[in-house]
């Protein structure tokens, strides 16, 4: 069980959350789940509804579709945000490399925080556009190696 300093520690590392007041990440973490799983489990898999984000506590994941693997993510980070924030079904399955414990922020929680402070709108929205900015980047780099 994480002490709620721990929680907001980690919380804090995530971006969409790092510019936000203690007190508001302290409540926000203060609903979400503790999760464990062992090595090589499946969190979800691609195609599945997606209703959770997940920060890594301690452990490593890869996101993978089918074989072939797109990333490893490890602690401090998260994953699972595009579900939640389109509601389209996961894009990709996570499996945990070794064992593993993450924090949970469910849709509705994450949206009862935007109600409550609309400045984490504006913070994923900058988190996205980096994410994209840096696919981008890639697919540009990789036509230049063509």
């Amino acid at each position: 069980m994480l002490s709620s300093v721990d929680r907001l520690l980690f919380v804090r590392r995530v971006p969409i959350f790092k510019e936000l007041r203690d007190d508001f990440i302290v409540r926000l973490t203060s609903v979400m789940h503790e999760l464990q799983f062992p090595a090589n489990h499946t969190i979800f898999r691609q195609g599945e509804e997606g209703r959770s984000l997940y920060i890594i506590v301690s452990g490593r994941v890869k996101v993978h579709i089918g074989n072939k693997q797109l990333a490893e993510v490890d602690q401090g980070k998260y994953f699972g945000e595009m579900a939640v924030f389109d509601t389209q079904p996961r894009s990709a399955s996570v499996t945990t490399i070794e064992p593993c414990e993450f924090l949970e922020l469910t849709q509705e929680q994450l949206y009862d925080a935007i109600e409550e402070t609309p400045e984490i709108a504006v913070n994923i929205i900058r988190e996205l556009s980096r994410l994209i900015r840096g696919l981008n980047e890639n697919v540009n780099m990789s036509r230049l190696g063509s």
